[in-house]
């Protein structure tokens, strides 16, 4: 017989499928905040939106995870248009 989920893992679960609402991760204890970012890896949802929130929370040990993983920022250069003629 399976053991039932914790109420940790349940509210990780609920966090990645809910991703989208969240604004800040900086009230989250390290541990969680760890877990909560080694789940999302090995879900795949990490992108850009998620990986600031992530840095945004200044916390060590996830900052050391990200570099050690070698996860980096995506630059989107900036083109030259011109708007300011009339075409």
């Amino acid at each position: 017989m399976r053991n039932p989920p914790s109420l940790l893992s349940l509210a990780i679960d609920s966090a990645l499928r809910n991703f989208s609402q969240i604004d800040d991760l900086s009230f989250l204890p390290e541990h969680i905040l760890l877990e909560l970012f080694l789940r999302t890896l090995k879900a795949g949802k990490l992108n850009e939106k998620i990986l600031k929130l992530f840095v945004a929370t200044g916390k060590e040990e996830i900052l050391s995870v990200i570099q050690a993983l070698n996860i980096q920022h995506v630059m989107f250069p900036v083109l030259p248009t011109r708007c300011s003629e009339k075409f």
